[in-house]
């Protein structure tokens, strides 16, 4: 067992489970903390009572970083595993997904880097995975400018082409819809991208004619591939709860139809969007699907899991759902309306 590896994946399943955000950190800190300690030096510190005084280290942690040491599973980590059901194996069609669209980063509102957000994903068995971090009039994500875009494509870029991180990395954006449905982002960057969800974020109270209106200019906008957690309602969580947009879903769904954008099923457990009406509604349209996380930390792409359910409850093929397929097929599917 290695006490790196240890603190990650607790930090990990913390992150799954919806724990206080603190706690994960802590994990994670701890974990860089040590990450230019080599074994022996590492044996010699836990010998000498060192590590405790090293700064990142908590009491939890420290006990973690013993067990690990010592070539044990640290009990913290196997309760962790037992209630997320580590190392059961993946039926159905969780099985088929082999990658997620919509993920973020420290650049917007995610927790953590774009190599460690890459590291989750390919944890859970992914092959490709995109970068969607936020747009700018999301000021409260830090949504990014043109100009951090730009600078955050050269990074990824960089990434993918270097083959270390064991998933293909896609350039992509969550971008927002904006009042007048427009999308937030220049037409030039959305070109530059691989993968664009739209989502609205804001007035999420509107009348269903002005929500209706706003989401189908979106959806007839030939950058975008994905309509992300369309009702944006919120079920369960720490932010509490709130009531999904109301909208016209027969005219929605059949322009996401028309125009071959996803309907995203996002699998957050507080999410939970669409509800299944509104799946059944864009499945007898002919919509595709796309099953996503949004993650915001690299435990978050365990939930791809419960989105899987839904899907599959509700009778959705496999091969509607672009999630399912090589990257490849995916590449030529999000580009061919540009």
């Amino acid at each position: 067992m290695d006490a790196r590896s240890a603190l990650d994946e607790i930090a990990s399943l913390l992150e799954r489970e919806l724990a206080n955000p603190y706690k994960a950190r802590a994990f994670r800190k701890a974990a860089a903390a040590i990450e230019p300690i080599g074994d022996d030096e590492l044996a010699a510190r836990i010998a000498d009572g060192r590590l405790r005084r090293l700064e990142g280290i908590g009491a939890t942690t420290y006990e973690v970083i013993v067990e690990a040491a010592a070539g044990r599973v640290p009990p913290y980590l196997a309760d962790l595993r037992e209630k997320a059901g580590v190392g059961a194996e993946r039926t159905g069609l969780a099985a088929q997904i082999r990658g997620d669209l919509h993920s973020h980063s420290e650049w917007s509102d995610g927790t953590t880097s774009v190599q460690a957000m890459a590291a989750g994903a390919k944890a859970v068995g992914l092959e490709w995975v995109a970068l969607t971090d936020h747009s700018p009039s999301l000021r409260v994500a830090n949504g990014l400018s043109a100009e951090r875009l730009a600078s955050q494509l050269e990074i990824v870029a960089a990434l993918d082409a270097d083959g270390g991180l064991g998933v293909r990395l896609l350039p992509g954006i969550e971008v927002d819809i904006l009042e007048d449905g427009s999308l937030d982002q220049t037409p030039e960057m959305l070109g530059r991208l691989d993968v664009v969800v739209a989502s609205v974020h804001s007035k999420l109270r509107a009348p269903a004619p002005a929500m209706t209106k706003r989401m189908l200019r979106a959806i007839a906008d030939p950058h975008t591939n994905v309509l992300g957690h369309c009702t944006g309602r919120l079920i369960r969580g720490s932010r509490g709860t709130r009531p999904q947009s109301e909208f016209d879903a027969e005219r929605v769904f059949a322009a996401c139809a028309e125009h071959d954008v996803a309907v995203e099923i996002n699998s957050r457990p507080e999410r939970e969007d669409p509800p299944d009406d509104l799946i059944e509604i864009a499945l007898r349209a002919g919509c595709r699907f796309s099953i996503d996380s949004d993650a915001h930390a690299p435990g978050h792409y365990g939930f791809l899991g419960l989105g899987a359910a839904r899907a599959e409850r509700a009778g959705i093929p496999a091969d509607r759902i672009v999630t399912t397929w090589e990257a490849d097929r995916l590449l030529e599917w999000t580009h061919r309306k540009r």
